[in-house]
């Protein structure tokens, strides 16, 4: 809910507290501000200008050269693109020396050989979001009504120079989904009184029952409807005042009589709809639940598939609403409109939810419907529509109005006790401050002996239980007020438990490796709901998804992360290395519940080391990624029960992917993203890997051992064998280290060879062996024996053959 600071203070008197002072009270007392927005701060200079003569610049065909009068002793040339500029207009008018949004300095300037004295400005120049710029002004410059004068402050007319508080309501708190819910809560915090909008009934010789009548078929689902009708309605721009208001909380103007049901739904909390009289093609209102393959066209002509769930509007025949969520276009409010039909009613919040949910249909209107709106203002909302319609738009209101009330709610009564209150609480408030707080809150008390029986107003529906009023004094007495205790008893230290440190252990070296960690979201479309999947079951689908996008449950982490390295590097972010620990969810049959499983996953693309002057850069490449879980894996333990197994996976690069075996199990893969689905995501060369971590956590760690350091030289020997292409280096390193023996202390592949002096379907690899006894030096003989054994062992395990 956005706030203005300058029309909170038609209901209350701030006495010159300042927007952040007041922002700190209301946070303090239970409702979260989440910001304070200072539209105009950075801008100056900007004032009202009249335009006295208008002409096309004799050099260019698309700028127009204008006199504007500014208030001052002569009135200024200034050149002007925009379209709609035109003799007689006042306008906003950036002069010589001020300073737009972005510190954008206005100076002297020649434009096409005229001279240009200043800026004549759209509202988007002056730093209002186009979305709620009037349609009519989103292409060119705005156009103040005549009343101004030449030289005013601009932001002034326009409420820039407002405060607007953000405030971040808890669904319960539904009450301040309105400025006067909002002028309840900051009275009571700062001790005044609200002043309530004086409403003035005209009267007229025409009833509004001769013109409509009203038939609620649905009593349940909306127990009141009331109808008022406005005649001779001249649609036109409301009021600037009114237009600043709504932009100021976020809603586009329109015309006057959209507007004032819009002013109204801000002002009351109560959700209006205007209906043209002529356009709705009948003398009665009906509201009934849809009939099966009913549909209708709403206001953002869009045609709805309606359900027998869905309440709807009708003029007897055909549906001219949805209930609660949006009017048809069969009877939209248009220029030509004469007679308003003004709707006012109460609809069951769950009905609206079920109606809006279905069509995706989010609404102002609909937020409030859900949460709960006040019955006792919707009789005063609409009589104060009524109002200004008449008053902004020259209407004439009929006496009376249609109506249907099977309302029957009362103000809640409930009790508690100043014992109850102090115990809860730990305090020693006394009585007549219990008092004085339900009175700021214009909540009436009663006192019977010990009880304290308040009278909840409808307006605060939160309200039901005797907790609830401990709460209500709590926070108005002061959070900060209320006595500090230490807990009694023995306390035990805490700690972690051995899988939740290695995953902080996992966290921390990757992001020390650079890694950065991203959190994505574990709902996904049913597509991606199974690519990459470790195990290979159905995806979970929710029952009442946000979106298709969102509607299934993940069984691997990489389709998410790689939607995360497309859009950066769609921002031209071109280096990236990412990871994730998070949960997927394996489907357990109908009526169980999935099981969460942990993966750890990692997306790496771009340079790993940029191009520096100490350095060559470096591409990441399948090797970069296996030697950071190479790492990760020696940090935890684990690197010699890790092995790597060449394999195919669908939406993986064939000759550039392998599986990552933890003592002889499949735990995961690393690898390239195959050619295709990097073309089809507008990624560059992009390398991933995924694994369960439970394993990795679970599994048996040898004892920490050390080895003295070598009094002993060692010695090398260098091999270079020839094998077929499909042997791999791991099965040779794995036979080298199985037949070395206990003098042979390290194997490491440092070259490979396959080019024009090697055999069709032959590959050369060479590995570096390191001999050493620790208790002697070695000599020829014995490094020889045991190089001999390693060589046969290769040859009759792999067929290798030394390379001459």
């Amino acid at each position: 809910m956005f706030v203005s600071y300058k029309w909170l203070e038609d209901y209350v008197e701030l006495n010159g507290i300042s927007a952040e002072e007041l922002a700190e009270k209301i946070t303090r007392s239970g409702i979260e501000v989440e910001g304070v927005e200072h539209p105009g701060d950075g801008i100056s200079g900007v004032v009202v200008g009249h335009v006295l003569e208008c002409e096309q610049h004799p050099n260019a065909d698309k700028l127009n050269k204008c006199l504007v009068d500014l208030g001052e002793d002569a009135p200024v040339q200034i050149i002007c693109g925009a379209p709609n500029v035109a003799k007689g207009q006042k306008v906003a008018v950036a002069k010589v020396g001020a300073v737009l949004p972005g510190n954008f300095k206005i100076k002297r300037a020649k434009l096409r050989g005229e001279e240009s004295n200043g800026m004549i400005c759209s509202l988007q120049e002056l730093g209002i979001e186009s979305k709620l710029v009037a349609k009519e002004y989103t292409e060119g410059i705005f156009v103040f009504p005549n009343g101004v004068e030449p030289g005013a402050d601009a932001l002034v007319q326009l409420n820039i120079d407002d405060r607007i508080l953000e405030l971040g309501l808890t669904p319960n708190r539904s009450d301040c989904l309105s400025m006067l819910g909002v002028a309840y809560e900051v009275a009571a915090i700062l001790g005044k009184s609200v002043t309530l909008p004086s409403i003035e009934k005209n009267s007229s010789s025409e009833k509004a029952t001769d013109y409509i009548s009203v038939k609620v078929e649905e009593t349940e689902d909306n127990p009141l409807y009331i109808a008022k009708v406005i005649k001779n309605i001249q649609v036109g721009p409301s009021p600037l005042w009114m237009q600043t208001r709504l932009m100021a909380a976020g809603i586009r103007p329109h015309n006057n009589v959209v507007d004032i049901t819009n002013y109204i739904l801000l002002e009351y909390g109560q959700p209006l709809h205007a209906f043209d009289y002529d356009r709705l093609g009948s003398k009665e209102i009906v509201v009934r639940k849809a009939r099966p393959n009913e549909k209708m066209v709403t206001l953002d002509d869009v045609e709805r598939e309606l359900s027998t769930d869905h309440l709807v509007i009708t003029n007897g025949n055909e549906p001219v609403a949805l209930a609660g969520v949006m009017g048809g276009a069969n009877s939209e409010v248009q220029k030509d409109t004469v007679t308003v039909l003004l709707e006012s009613a109460y609809f069951k919040g769950q009905t609206v939810r079920n109606a809006s949910k279905d069509h995706g249909l989010r609404s102002e209107a609909s937020a409030r419907f859900e949460k709960g709106v006040d019955p006792n203002r919707i009789q005063e909302a609409a009589d104060r529509a009524s109002q200004l319609m008449a008053e902004y738009a020259g209407g004439e209101v009929l006496s009376g109005e249609a109506i249907v009330n099977e309302m029957h709610i009362e103000p809640a009564v409930v009790s508690t006790s100043l014992t109850k209150i102090n115990k809860v609480l730990g305090t020693d408030i006394s009585l007549d401050k219990v008092q004085e707080i339900f009175n700021r809150l214009q909540f009436e008390t009663s006192i019977d002996g010990e009880e304290i029986i308040v009278t909840v107003p409808t307006r605060r529906g939160d309200i039901t239980i005797e907790e609830d009023l401990i709460e209500e004094v709590a926070r108005l007495y002061g959070y900060d007020n209320l006595p500090k205790t230490l807990p009694t008893g023995a306390a035990t230290p805490g700690g972690l438990t051995p899988y939740q440190s290695k995953r902080r252990t996992v966290r921390r070296f990757l992001e020390g490796a650079g890694l950065n960690q991203a959190v994505t979201y574990s709902l996904t479309s049913s597509d991606k709901a199974v690519q990459y999947a470790l195990d290979v079951r159905t995806p979970v689908k929710l029952s009442m998804p946000m979106s298709e996008e969102r509607s299934f449950l993940r069984l691997s982490i990489l389709p998410q992360l790689l939607e995360v390295v497309s859009y950066n590097l769609a921002r031209q972010n071109d280096s990236i290395a990412l990871f994730e620990l998070g949960a997927t969810f394996l489907n357990n049959g109908e009526g169980e519940l999935p099981e969460e499983e942990e993966h750890l996953a990692g997306a790496l693309t771009g340079n790993w080391h940029l191009h520096s002057w100490q350095a060559e850069k470096k591409a990441m490449d399948f090797f970069v990624a296996k030697g950071v879980l190479e790492g990760l894996f020696e940090k935890l333990g684990l690197q010699q029960s890790i092995a790597y197994r060449a394999v195919n996976m669908d939406g993986m690069h064939p000759g550039r992917t392998a599986e990552i075996i933890l003592n002889g199990d499949a735990i995961g893969f690393i690898g390239q993203v195959h050619p295709n689905v990097q073309k089809a995501l507008d990624l560059k060369e992009t390398y991933v890997f995924e694994m369960k971590v439970a394993p990795l956590f679970t599994a048996e760690v040898p004892a920490l051992a050390y080895d003295p350091i070598p009094r002993f030289p060692s010695i090398t020997r260098d091999i270079a064998l020839v094998v077929d292409q499909s042997v791999s280096a791991g099965k040779i390193e794995d036979t080298i280290i199985k037949s070395g023996g206990k003098l042979l202390k390290d194997v490491r592949v440092f070259d490979l060879y396959e080019g024009e002096h090697m055999e069709p379907g032959k590959k050369s690899v060479a590995f570096s062996l390191k001999y050493y006894d620790p208790e002697k030096t070695l000599t020829d003989e014995e490094v020889v024996k045991a190089h001999e054994i390693v060589l046969a062992a290769v040859k009759e395990e792999t067929g290798a053959e030394l390379r001459g």
